[in-house]
């Protein structure tokens, strides 16, 4: 997942969005997680979600769980973003 920041968004409020992202790791059925910023800023402030689940279904319970429905509740009002789930 790549979380774009919106340029007027203060680095505080980044900075809590990436602790909030990183507190979804003790989720259920979550086998790695990972959130940083981006290296390279050409495009702006990139906040890097890496995430993998035991299966399908750990991933499915995982988008309604609150705790996700709120921090993407939270990223919304700071960042817009591009998803790349896929089942490997």
């Amino acid at each position: 997942m790549l979380f774009r920041v919106y340029e007027d968004v203060a680095d505080e409020r980044v900075t809590e969005a990436i602790d909030a992202l990183r507190s979804l790791s003790v989720l259920p059925g979550v086998t790695h997680w990972r959130v940083e910023v981006s290296l390279d800023a050409r495009k702006g402030r990139v906040i890097v979600e890496d995430a993998t689940f035991a299966d399908r279904s750990a991933f499915d319970d995982f988008r309604i769980h609150p705790e996700h429905v709120r921090v993407a509740e939270q990223l919304s009002r700071i960042a817009d973003w591009w998803n790349g789930d896929y089942i490997a």
